[in-house]
């Protein structure tokens, strides 16, 4: 099993130590370091600026939101920073949510496993670099009567094939994922359930593009904290939880809470949304049970990451990316070492 790390949002305050995180994941050995966006940083940016001045590691969007862009402008972004990057680009996407969506895009969310496989496919066709054209039910290239012509990609990517990832959550999304994509970004990823809640599904949709889950990346983010006091270093997730249970979404259309709800946590998704959505942050955060929190994290000793370190091993997970917690750089440094401490000491390395 490999490693990862994940910058998280460029501007959400530990914007001064994130490239010496990176540099440091770099040295260590860490395989990817991922960076995402949602309405404020742009993932490109970061990335572009992380693989400037890191040697080895790989880059990777997690996520690119489809609603952003069109399909050709990512296939331009990952050609160049696949180049940049002397082939350390990994292309993550995603659809992103309906609030996003429609608020911030003013793309309206409506039938996303469709448009993911048609934007999937467009982008492929375009990294070959053969003229582009393509007939779908969201896509058509070029415009039908118009002065538009076929056209092909001038830059040169570094490789032949750049690894396509999807943020995948649901049922179905995760079964068109294991079907189209190369990797699956997870999120809120617990030993215990994720055969049940990802694995088995990603598994159906390679065996319906005759495939196996052999060279898959089945890549989950986890958040790590090290220390003595568990329940003190899972209480620093509490309005983390929160939000992504509780308030990434509408009352009917909440990917998290309804993952949650997977898990067995019917009951307390409900009254940690209800009190979310109702302004009562703190005790919505109150409300997440601490079982939810340890079984979606790696919290504690280093001996103790390490045991679970191996469930996810043992559940299918070949990318563990690491979320290090920290209130100044020296710990998060010191998580990222822990990290590749864990590892070592599980017999994964």
């Amino acid at each position: 099993m490999r490693l990862g790390i994940n910058l998280g949002y460029w501007g959400a305050g530990m914007d001064g130590d994130n490239l010496a995180v990176a540099q440091e994941a770099d040295r260590l050995g860490y395989d990817v370091c991922w960076a995402a966006e949602a309405y404020g940083s742009d993932a490109p940016t970061v990335l572009a600026w992380v693989a400037a001045q890191t040697e080895s590691i790989d880059v990777g969007s997690a996520i690119l939101q489809i609603p952003a862009r069109q399909p050709a402008m990512t296939a331009m972004t990952a050609a160049t920073l696949d180049s940049l990057s002397g082939g350390r680009f990994r292309l993550g996407l995603g659809v992103s949510g309906p609030q996003v969506s429609e608020g911030w895009y003013g793309v309206k969310f409506d039938k996303p496993l469709a448009r993911t496989r048609e934007y999937v496919d467009i982008v492929r066709k375009a990294m070959t670099r053969e003229r582009l054209s393509y007939e779908g039910q969201h896509w058509t290239l070029p415009l039908p009567d118009g002065p538009g012509k076929a056209l092909k990609l001038t830059v040169h990517p570094e490789r032949e094939h750049i690894p396509l990832y999807i943020a995948a959550i649901g049922p179905k999304n995760l079964e068109q994922t294991g079907e189209i994509a190369d990797g699956a970004l997870l999120i809120f990823p617990s030993a215990e359930h994720l055969e049940d809640t990802a694995v088995k599904h990603l598994r159906a949709g390679r065996e319906k593009a005759g495939k196996t889950m052999e060279g898959f990346d089945v890549c989950p983010t986890v958040p790590l904290a090290v220390g003595d006091d568990v329940k003190g270093l899972a209480d620093m997730f509490r309005p983390y939880t929160a939000l992504y249970v509780g308030g990434m979404g509408s009352p009917k259309q909440n990917f998290y809470n309804q993952l949650a709800q997977r898990m067995g946590y019917e009951k307390e998704a409900a009254e940690i949304q209800e009190k979310y959505l109702s302004g009562d942050k703190s005790g919505a955060a109150a409300a997440v049970p601490h079982q939810l929190i340890d079984q979606t994290t790696l919290l504690g000793s280093v001996e103790r990451i390490a045991e679970r370190m191996q469930a996810y091993a043992a559940v299918g997970v070949t990318t563990l990316t690491l979320a290090p917690a920290g209130f100044t750089l020296d710990e998060r440094i010191a998580a990222l070492r822990a990290g590749t401490d864990a590892l070592e000491l599980a017999g994964l390395g």
